[in-house]
């Protein structure tokens, strides 16, 4: 993590602690001034043992000790203070509290649980649900590690408190607001319309409509585009055509199966990029607003998909793939953003991917871009302060 980002005293800082029964610092945000150095200070650390595990005292801790200006905070600046908690498991005391205060403070915490986290302890912590991640293995922190530093990397738009803000928020009154969950989103169902899924359409079309029942639909919200394909791919409706969610799933409701082979899902992601993914086409990609392709598919495509993947994403659009029957997980491995957000289904009526997938959505964040009326606004992007908080992994290894 430490080596994608710009870290010096005037850019990125970064503390580590390590808590069981008690906490520990290891180094606080003034102490190391050069990536070199932190990356060295890290690869040093040495596992701290103990028991209990008091995640709640942990955070009051980092609160009261590393987030203030003698440690190296420069909360009072405006730089906004981002706390990322990777824990193994249940917390012996309450988080509640000071998790809390936390969020009172302005600070964004992440809360990356593994093995015997509890959901509900995550959630309670993070300062928003698209900063929770709740993992089966510690292997599989590496798939979320492109996302979280994509987050952290990204111009983080922020603005001085309203007079209303000044009012009713009177704790943050002297503190920037940072933008957070993106409320606007376009995403792009892409559905394999081939002869193999005439039978399974019904269920893709159930699959793509349960996605949208989740999102905020609207003029300056979440906008949907959908294509079909099989040989050739056809637009049934662009990310400008409906603004209100009814509409969109009654347009999804009542499409027609397109039939055809072969499968040429390498042309279908070209077909998007080109022609759905553009401004023309109702696409918000310059005012930052994240763009989405969420793919089902019920086979393996019968032309070449990598330069196609590969295109999408430096274009900055964020490919999901859901596959049945018979697709290719490699495949759609590849096509994806990472190989996490990747799904073999059973069948599309899976109600656990689709919460699965919705989750993963919902947490792509902003990018760069220039947005209405954000002329007058103040932009912070080239300083962020950086705790890491680090439990007791290993004693999970046992």
């Amino acid at each position: 993590m430490a080596e994608e980002l710009d870290i010096d005293e005037d850019n990125v800082r970064v503390a580590v602690i390590q808590y069981s029964d008690d906490t520990a610092v290891y180094f606080n945000l003034k102490t190391h001034r050069s990536k070199k150095a932190i990356i060295y200070a890290v690869r040093s650390l040495r596992h701290k043992g103990g028991i209990p595990r008091n995640t709640g005292a942990a955070l009051q801790f980092v609160q009261q000790n590393v987030f203030i200006a003698s440690s190296g905070s420069r909360h009072l600046e405006g730089v906004p203070q981002i706390l990322f908690l990777l824990t193994g498991g249940e917390s012996n005391d309450d988080v509640s509290g000071p998790a809390s205060d936390l969020k009172q403070l302005g600070v964004l915490s992440f809360a990356i649980g593994m093995k015997n986290a509890k959901q509900e302890e995550l959630q309670k912590i993070a300062f928003s649900s698209r900063f929770v991640f709740n993992l089966p293995v510690f292997g599989e922190l590496l798939s979320i590690q492109p996302e979280i530093a994509a987050f952290v990397k990204s111009e983080i738009q922020t603005e001085p408190p309203t007079i209303v803000d000044m009012i009713f928020k009177h704790s943050l009154s002297i503190f920037f607001l940072v933008e957070l969950d993106p409320t606007q989103r376009d995403i792009v169902f892409l559905l394999d319309g081939s002869d193999d899924t005439r039978s399974d359409f019904p269920a893709m079309q159930s699959f793509a409509q349960r996605v949208v029942e989740t999102l905020s639909i609207g003029e300056s919200k979440d906008h949907i585009g959908v294509v079909q394909y099989s040989k050739d791919p056809q637009t049934h409706f662009s990310l400008n055509t409906y603004m209100e969610k009814q509409d969109v799933l009654a347009a999804i409701r009542q499409l027609p199966h397109k039939g055809g082979r072969p499968l040429n899902t390498g042309a279908a992601l070209d077909y998007v990029r080109n022609n759905v993914f553009t401004d023309s086409s109702g696409s918000r990609t310059q005012e930052g607003v994240p763009q989405i392709l969420i793919l089902l598919s019920g086979g393996r495509s019968e032309d070449d998909v990598t330069s196609a993947a590969v295109a999408l994403k430096q274009d900055k659009i964020v490919p999901f793939s859901i596959g049945s029957r018979n697709a290719d997980i490699l495949e759609l491995q590849t096509i994806s953003y990472i190989p996490s957000y990747a799904f073999l289904v059973s069948h599309f009526h899976d109600l656990g991917i689709i919460q699965q997938l919705v989750s993963f959505v919902k947490r792509v964040p902003r990018q760069p871009g220039i947005k209405p009326l954000e002329v007058l606004a103040l932009s912070l992007s080239l300083s962020l302060s950086l705790p890491l908080v680090m439990s007791s992994l290993l004693d999970n290894l046992t």
